[in-house]
């Protein structure tokens, strides 16, 4: 359990730096740029995000440190974890992006490249720990908003 413990705090600690990194990259923009473009109705009010974020990000280093837990030796386990590891660079990418270059375009093809390489992480999580698995299920439920939203802000704009 004490392994366990320890692998959880280092994916929390690992995800919550790529979230801070990925909000400093955000401000930059959230205030100025961001305000002036067309959005969707169903466009969230800004203080949402970083809430939303916060708590996504405690939970997806919860479901790595889980299935961290099993074993890198595994061959699942590192095929999970290689997919955790790409997604999450993805993650940051699209803030850089999107909020960064200011560039919706290529940040819709980001988060959506995203979105894929996230459901294969959930389906190798789900081999290694059904509980790390279903850990990532709100994490993709709002990559999926966000990529309607990014795809909308895109042909708004």
């Amino acid at each position: 359990m004490k392994r366990k413990l320890t692998y959880v705090f280092i994916g929390i600690i690992v995800c919550s730096t790529i979230g801070f990194l990925s909000s400093v990259v955000t401000q930059s923009s959230v205030n100025d740029w961001y305000m002036t473009l067309n959005k969707p109705s169903f466009n969230p009010p800004n203080w949402i995000f970083a809430p939303v974020w916060s708590v996504l990000y405690v939970m997806m280093g919860v479901s790595v440190g889980w299935v961290w837990a099993k074993g890198f030796h595994h061959k699942w386990v590192k095929t999970g974890l290689y997919h955790f590891g790409f997604q999450l660079l993805l993650n940051g990418l699209w803030s850089i992006v999107f909020f960064g270059l200011k560039q919706p375009f290529y940040a819709l093809l980001i988060i959506i490249a995203l979105l894929i390489v996230l459901i294969l992480t959930f389906k190798w999580f789900r081999v290694v720990s059904k509980i790390g698995a279903y850990l990532l299920i709100p994490y993709i439920l709002w990559v999926c908003f966000a990529t309607a939203l990014n795809f909308k802000i895109w042909e708004l704009n």
